[in-house]
């Protein structure tokens, strides 16, 4: 390693500890860290403004102010008492069944908006429970960044497979014969939450009692959440008509981002100009942007930078030639190293940016020295999924279920706490997929 990779490597590793132990905000470390990076040569500061996905940005906010108005409709409390109704009022059950919903929801949803959808349904059952949001939250956060490469849709990941391999939709339900990613994800996902279920029956949300003055949720008295159905039907349409467009971007041409911005604008435009003639009671626009998550959208931002400059100075790449000789040599020890390597790097580093650069490496390999490279490709993808949901800075969702519930319950989460929900959830994921991925995908190609 030369001396400026590993001053860079210093920077980057100090950054994302202090993002990890919160000493001082998440948001002004990653910043830190991003103007040390400058100064120290790693990146300039032209290159940190153009390593920022702009696009995602675009996405975040605009989906984010979407999701806003979705929860000024009602529906998310009237989903939170139709959840608590088939869960029978057990709020172990109920808040693994939010989170495994949210799970299935991010195969066709960005993770960080499953957040938002999910996020009112525990603050209205907060209300009424005398329960803590921010565990539940996380354990949504957790889930939804769970699904997203399960199908050629949900997250960056499986299109990057695609770009490099042209891999279509089916391949990712059945390819070469056996089952891949959906099915083998969604049976470690039901192992996991199932897991969970029997965390959350030994923990003091199975002692909740409910709020005296709001007995009639146990009574049940109907409430009527949704007070005006006509802003909830346009909300709902302007949301379902960007998803559909952002799913047919390949179609339309243009960025995704252009196309999320131009929901939310059209949605503002409405209510804008209808509103009052319709007579609807539609929160000011001031209102909903006070209510976005600014210092989540910095986070995004300075993460995309540090991740940047790391991967300018060709850290990532070296890490990728160190594996090499491992593949090469076993497919097994190969496929071994390259998941449980790869599974707490991307706990640290934004995974995208390492995952596209050991595609290519895997791709090489499979043409040079005729490996199959499948085992090897589903290794990095699902490794490179379970792995990031360990820390913030792995998974910028679970920064914004971290600081959605600890806005709600006024106080903030020690890492021990953050860490007794994500260390499981990561190792159970990692240890259940890795059998599954070894008896499918492994044993079956080696010579």
């Amino acid at each position: 390693m030369e001396p400026h990779q590993l001053i860079t490597a210093i920077v980057f590793l100090a950054a994302i500890f202090l993002v990890i132990v919160r000493w001082i905000d998440s948001v002004v470390a990653a910043l830190i860290g991003v103007v040390a990076m400058v100064a120290v040569g790693a990146m300039t500061e032209v290159q940190a403004f153009e390593f920022v996905d702009w696009n995602v940005i675009a996405i975040l906010v605009s989906v984010w102010l979407i999701a806003g108005y979705f929860g000024k409709t009602g529906i998310p409390q009237f989903l939170g008492d139709w959840a608590l109704k088939v869960s029978r009022r057990n709020i172990p059950l109920f808040v693994t069944l939010v989170g495994t919903i949210s799970g299935f929801l991010s195969m066709f949803v960005d993770n960080v908006v499953v957040v938002l959808m999910m996020a009112p349904i525990v603050f209205h059952i907060r209300k009424i429970y005398r329960i803590e949001a921010t565990g539940p939250i996380l354990f949504i956060g957790l889930c939804a960044n769970f699904m997203g490469t399960a199908l050629l849709l949900g997250d960056l990941p499986p299109q990057m497979l695609h770009s490099v391999s042209g891999i279509e939709f089916a391949g990712f339900i059945w390819q070469l014969g056996r089952p891949s990613s959906f099915l083998i994800l969604t049976a470690t996902y039901l192992v996991t939450v199932g897991v969970f279920y029997l965390k959350f029956r030994r923990s003091p949300l199975a002692e909740c009692t409910i709020a005296p003055e709001l007995a009639h949720a146990m009574a049940g008295e109907r409430v009527d959440h949704i007070k005006d159905k006509r802003f909830a039907l346009i909300v709902c349409l302007g949301f379902l008509a960007t998803i559909i467009g952002m799913s047919l971007r390949e179609f339309i041409g243009v960025k995704l981002g252009f196309i999320a911005f131009c929901g939310a604008l059209a949605l503002v435009l409405f209510f804008e100009l209808f509103a009052k003639k319709m007579n609807m009671e539609v929160p000011q626009l001031e209102e909903m942007l006070a209510e976005l998550e600014w210092k989540a959208i910095g986070f995004y931002v300075a993460l995309f930078a540090l991740v940047g400059g790391l991967e300018h100075s060709k850290i990532l790449q070296m890490v990728a030639n160190w594996l090499v000789p491992f593949i090469q040599s076993s497919l097994l020890l190969g496929t071994t190293i390259l998941y449980w390597v790869t599974a707490p790097i991307v706990g640290l580093v934004e995974h995208d940016a390492y995952i596209l650069t050991l595609l290519y490496v895997i791709r090489d390999l499979g043409q040079t020295h005729g490996i199959n490279p499948w085992p090897l490709y589903w290794a990095l993808l699902w490794a490179g999924t379970l792995g990031s949901n360990l820390t913030i800075a792995g998974a910028p969702a679970l920064y914004l279920a971290l600081s959605l519930g600890e806005k709600e319950d006024g106080r903030k989460w020690s890492l021990r706490e953050f860490l007794s929900y994500s260390v499981p959830y990561v190792l159970v994921s990692l240890g259940t997929c890795y059998v599954l991925a070894v008896l499918i995908w492994v044993l079956p190609f080696m010579k």
